[in-house]
C-alpha cells in the first residue's frame, strides 16, 4: 500500500483441555501453551506492531497463590521481547523442579491453562503501556476477575459511558477499552450476586457458595446484558478468574474471528492461517464465529457457540481481504488475485493493448498478489488476441508469421524496490518531505526513455501523499512517457470507525478531489449546506439517520472524481503524464462475495453509530478540527 494505514488489532486465545503434565509428556515441553501462543501472535504481526500483551489464568490454584499473570510491552519487537523475558524467568527456575507440574504452577507465573494474546496498532489513542491489552478488572472473589482483550472500536462510547454513570459507577476514563471492561464487569458482579443470594437463602456456607458460583455463573446472560445497545465492530476475548472464558463477535460480522478445537486444545484467533500454522489444524476444521454469536468456554473445558445479539445483514470488512489479513489464507489469496484480474480489461484498454511499449509492475509488498491476478487476466486477453491474429493470417500463414505473434509477451518487471526505512537528523518539514519515499528505490535500465508506459498496481489509495511526494517522482526518474496507477480497491470516500485508522475526511484524497470539483464548478456553497444538514441529522433518532455526505459525492461521477484525484496526486514538475484506474464496487463484491462491508467506498454503514461517525467527521472537517469522530 502506498499510503500506510493502521488497524487495530489482532487477538489469540488458547484453552488447554488437558493437565499440563500431558503436554510435557507428549510434546516434550512444560510451556506448550506459551509456545503456541507466541506462534499465534507472531503469525498475526501484520495486525499490530505498536505493542503486545498476554494474559494467563491458572485453573484450581492454591489459596494464597497468584492465578492471573499479565505481561505487556511497547518495545519495537514487543512479541519477541516479551516472550524472551518470560523464557529468561523460566530458565532461572530450579532445573530439577521444573518438570514437577504442581511446583511449576506454584512458582512460575505463566504456567496456566488459559492464555490470551493481543497485538496492537495505536490509532488515535496513545501508545503507553496503559493502552496495551489485555485489561484487568481485579477482585478478591475469583469469579469477579476479568481479563479482556480484543480487536474492536465502539462508536457509541459516550452513550455507554453515561450508562455506567447511571449504574452508579465512576469510570476513570472515557474510552471503549475501559467502558467495555467496566460494563462487562458490572454484569459479572450482578450475576455473582444472583447466584450468591440463591444459595445463601438455602443455607450454604460462603465457601460452598463460591464453588457453586464457579459452576453456575451464567456467562451467556452476562454477555447478553453487557452487549445490549453496543454499537461497533468487535472480536473480543474475555477470561474470568475462575476459568470460564468467552469469544464474542459483533452482529454484522465486521471484525473477523476464527476458532478450532480438538480433545487437547481450543484456539481462537483473528486470522485462520495463524491457527493452521501454530496448531497444524486443517483448513476445513477451522470455523468462523458467526455474527452476533459467542463461544462460551467453561472451566470444565466444554465449548458451545450461542447467539448473544440478533445478527443483522452480514457486512464483514472487505479491507481485511484487500489489505490487512495475511494473503497466506487460501481464500484471501484467490480473492486478491481476482481483484487484479477484474481490472485487466480496463488496463489493457487504457494502454491500447500496446504490449511492446508497456511495462507492468506493482508497489511492494502488499499489492503483489493483486498484481499476479492482473497478469493472469492480461495473459488471457493476450491469448485471445493471439488466436484471432493467427486466424486472420488464413491458411497460407507462414511459420515466421505465427512465431512472431506467439512470441509477444507482456513486459513484467519489478520496478519499485522497498528498502528499509532510513532515519534522519533533518528536522525541517521541507527536507523531511523530500525523504518521505526513502523506503523505495527503482530498478534502472528497464524503461525506454520517453517511450514506455508504466502500469503500477497498488492495493488502495487513501491519502495519495506517498504517491505524490514519493512514488511518482521515483518512477519519473526512469523517464517513462506515461504512468498508469491501478488500485485494486475502489475509491475510498468515507471514514472508517470499526478498527481502521481512516477517520478524518480531510485526509482522504477523494474528499479533497470532491471539494476541488465543487469549487471549480461554483458549488462551494454545497459544502456549507451539507455541514448544516449534518448538524441537524446527527441529532435525529437512529431510525431517521442518513449519510448526508453521499449527497455531495452524488453530484459527480466516479470518472470525474478519479480525474480530479489524478490532478491532485500528480506533481507539477513531473515529466511523465499520469492516469489512474480504480476498482469498481461491483467488482469488489464479485471478488470478495462473502465480505460485503464496503462503507469506506459507498458510505453504507452497517450500524447507526457508523453513520453518526461519518456525519461527525464531516462536521469536524468543515470546522477544521482534527480529533477523532468517535
Amino acid at each position: 500500500m502506498s499510503d500506510p494505514i493502521k488497524h487495530e488489532c489482532g487477538v489469540a486465545f488458547i484453552r488447554l483441555k488437558k493437565p499440563l503434565e500431558f503436554y510435557r509428556e507428549k510434546y516434550g515441553t512444560s510451556l506448550f501453551g506459551l509456545k503456541r501462543l507466541q506462534l499465534l501472535m507472531a503469525k498475526q504481526l501484520n495486525r499490530g506492531q505498536d505493542g503486545a500483551g498476554i494474559g494467563i489464568i491458572k485453573l484450581d490454584p492454591k489459596y494464597g497463590q497468584r492465578y492471573i499473570a499479565r505481561k505487556r510491552s511497547v518495545s519495537k519487537n514487543a512479541v519477541a521481547d516479551m516472550f524472551n523475558e518470560i523464557k529468561i524467568k523460566y530458565d532461572s527456575l530450579d532445573p530439577e523442579k521444573v518438570d514437577d507440574m504442581e511446583w511449576l504452577k506454584d512458582n512460575f507465573a505463566y504456567a496456566g491453562e488459559l492464555l490470551i494474546g493481543h497485538l496492537r496498532y495505536g490509532t488515535h489513542g496513545g501508545n503507553s503501556i496503559e493502552h496495551i491489552h489485555p485489561f484487568l478488572r481485579q477482585n478478591n472473589w475469583m469469579s469477579r476477575n476479568l481479563v479482556l482483550a480484543g480487536n474492536y472500536n465502539m462508536t457509541n462510547v459516550d452513550e455507554m459511558f453515561q450508562h455506567l454513570i447511571e449504574l452508579g459507577q465512576h469510570p476513570k476514563e472515557k474510552s471503549d477499552n475501559v467502558t467495555m471492561l467496566e460494563k462487562i464487569g458490572h454484569f459479572i458482579d450482578e450475576e455473582n450476586e444472583l447466584v450468591f443470594r440463591k444459595y445463601r437463602n438455602m443455607g450454604l456456607t460462603h465457601l460452598e457458595i463460591t464453588e457453586k458460583i464457579k459452576e453456575e455463573l451464567d456467562i451467556e446472560n452476562i454477555l447478553k446484558r453487557s452487549f445490549k445497545n453496543v454499537d461497533g465492530g468487535y472480536n473480543m476475548v474475555g477470561m474470568l478468574g475462575h476459568g470460564d472464558a468467552f469469544v464474542i463477535r459483533d452482529p454484522a460480522g465486521i471484525r473477523p474471528s476464527f476458532y478450532c478445537e480438538d480433545d487437547e486444545i481450543f484456539v481462537a484467533a483473528s486470522e485462520r492461517p495463524a491457527i493452521q500454522t501454530a496448531l497444524n489444524f486443517k483448513q476445513l476444521d477451522i470455523k468462523e464465529l458467526q455474527p452476533g454469536n459467542a463461544l462460551i468456554i467453561r472451566r470444565n473445558g466444554t465449548v458451545k457457540e450461542v447467539n448473544i445479539i440478533p445478527p443483522v445483514e452480514k457486512k464483514s470488512c472487505s479491507f481485511e481481504r484487500i489489505y490487512f489479513s495475511r494473503a497466506s489464507d487460501a481464500d484471501i489469496y484467490q480473492e486478491r488475485k481476482k481483484l487484479g484480474k477484474l481490472l485487466s480489461q480496463e488496463v489493457l484498454e487504457r494502454v491500447k493493448f500496446d504490449f511492446k511499449n508497456t511495462i507492468f509492475s506493482y508497489i511492494p509488498n502488499s499489492a503483489s498478489t493483486a498484481y499476479y491476478g492482473l497478469l493472469d487476466g492480461i495473459n488471457e486477453h493476450l491469448n485471445i488476441w493471439k488466436t484471432n491474429e493467427i486466424i486472420k493470417l488464413g491458411n497460407n500463414a507462414s511459420q515466421t508469421q505465427i512465431s512472431e505473434i506467439i512470441s509477444i509477451l507482456p513486459r513484467l518487471e519489478k520496478l519499485l524496490i522497498k528498502d528499509a526505512k532510513m532515519r534522519t537528523f533533518i528536522s525541517q518539514a521541507k527536507d523531511r518531505d523530500d525523504l518521505v519515499g526513502e523506503a523505495y528505490d527503482v530498478t534502472y535500465g528497464l524503461v525506454k526513455n520517453q517511450n514506455d508506459t508504466l502500469v503500477v498496481m497498488d492495493d488502495s489509495v487513501v491519502r495519495g501523499t506517498t504517491l505524490k511526494r514519493s512514488i511518482l517522482r521515483i518512477l519519473d526518474r526512469l523517464h517513462p512517457k506515461h504512468i498508469v496507477v491501478v488500485s485494486s480497491a475502489p475509491i475510498i470516500k468515507y471514514p472508517d470507525c470499526y478498527g481502521i485508522d481512516m477517520s478524518r475526511f480531510n485526509e482522504f484524497v477523494a474528499y479533497k478531489a470532491l471539494k476541488s470539483l465543487l469549487i471549480k464548478n461554483g458549488l462551494e456553497h454545497k459544502i456549507a449546506e451539507a455541514y448544516e444538514e449534518c448538524k441537524r441529522v446527527i441529532l435525529l433518532p437512529n431510525a431517521e439517520l442518513r449519510n448526508v455526505v453521499k449527497d455531495l459525492y452524488d453530484l459527480y461521477t466516479d470518472e470525474q472524481l478519479v480525474e480530479e484525484i489524478k490532478n491532485i496526486i500528480t506533481p507539477d514538475d513531473l515529466d511523465a503524464t499520469v492516469e489512474m484506474v480504480f476498482q469498481s464496487v461491483d467488482n469488489l463484491h464479485i471478488a470478495c462475495p462473502d465480505y460485503k462491508g464496503d462503507w469506506y467506498f459507498t458510505g453504507n454503514y452497517p450500524t447507526p453509530g457508523g453513520i453518526k461517525v461519518a456525519l461527525r467527521s464531516f462536521i469536524y472537517a468543515y470546522e477544521g478540527r482534527t480529533e477523532r469522530a468517535y
